[in-house]
């Protein structure tokens, strides 16, 4: 069994219990189970959009059922140590904020082994630079475009948002994102003990300033403005040395900033409160859809 389908059984077996849907459980993962609730009503799919040569350089676009015009636009990175992940496990967020008006970009990107840091990063800024391009024939403007993340992929939204070099690679700047958001997001962890992210990041020669609260003390008075959310119990991530430090050291610095722990998810429920039938867990949803719809400062 998967940490990821260890996270979810407990909290699901009651809710399958109530829909009389038990049988599934052993027949399905419980991403599969979860967006299988997806309604199809709130919103339509364009698979399979390259924003890149690579097979792995490819996004699914989640639209409004009912377009708004000059709508935010979110380009979504899922987590999972930068060695797995598939952008189809993640319908349910796209579902889910584009519910809410936000057209969704869920992006995969290149994994390790098969390449190291910074190789996601220039992915992730390629699959930003695509979104631009597009918001407008997607009906989003391009002046609310935001990059979201949770786990590891929150640390690509981070130093994107942080550390100019990505997008000045791609002819953009962090000024072009209305914003980002970070959920249970690593912004701080050397040395790294785990190993698929020794390989991901080539420990020991990680350099210094591969971190995004490095960067943030550097760049923070260019940082869009921030949402950082956590689980005051997640046991992967350490929510104090992470988000709320990350938090506190933007704010010192002048970057606006909105930060907030709960308590009745984990590191990997946090991303899964996003869906319908988890949403009680915590307000996930309503903070995230919030914050990129807020009208422009």
């Amino acid at each position: 069994m998967t940490p990821l389908i260890s996270a979810f059984h407990a909290r699901r077996r009651r809710w399958l219990a109530l829909l009389g849907l038990t049988p599934l459980l052993q027949a399905c993962s419980p991403l599969r189970l979860i967006n299988a609730t997806v309604s199809a009503s709130t919103h339509t799919v364009r698979a399979d959009q390259p924003y890149g040569s690579d097979p792995r350089q490819q996004a699914d676009v989640y639209l409004p059922a009912r377009p708004v015009a000059g709508a935010p636009m979110a380009v979504f990175f899922y987590g999972g140590s930068w060695s797995s992940g598939e952008r189809a496990d993640y319908r349910f967020v796209g579902e889910a904020l584009a519910s809410r008006g936000i057209v969704t970009v869920v992006a995969d990107y290149r994994l390790s082994p098969q390449v190291r840091y910074p190789v996601f990063l220039q992915d992730s800024a390629l699959a930003v630079r695509w979104a631009l391009d597009h918001a407008t024939s997607l009906g989003a403007s391009p002046e609310r475009l935001f990059v979201v993340g949770h786990s590891a992929g929150a640390y690509n939204a981070a130093m994107l948002a942080l550390d100019p070099r990505w997008l000045t690679a791609v002819n953009m700047t962090p000024r072009q994102l209305a914003g980002w958001v970070g959920l249970a997001g690593p912004y701080d962890f050397l040395p790294i003990g785990n190993p698929d992210v020794q390989v991901a990041f080539e420990w020991p020669n990680t350099p210094f300033d591969s971190q995004p609260l490095f960067q943030a003390r550097v760049h923070a008075k260019a940082a869009p403005r921030t949402l950082l959310l956590g689980a005051n119990s997640d046991s992967l991530v350490n929510p104090q040395r992470n988000t709320l430090t990350l938090a506190q050291t933007l704010s010192a610095l002048g970057t606006q900033v909105d930060v907030e722990l709960f308590d009745r998810v984990s590191h990997i429920t946090l991303i899964g409160a996003m869906a319908r039938p988890l949403r009680g867990l915590a307000p996930v949803l309503d903070r995230v859809s919030g914050f990129l719809n807020a009208p422009p400062a």
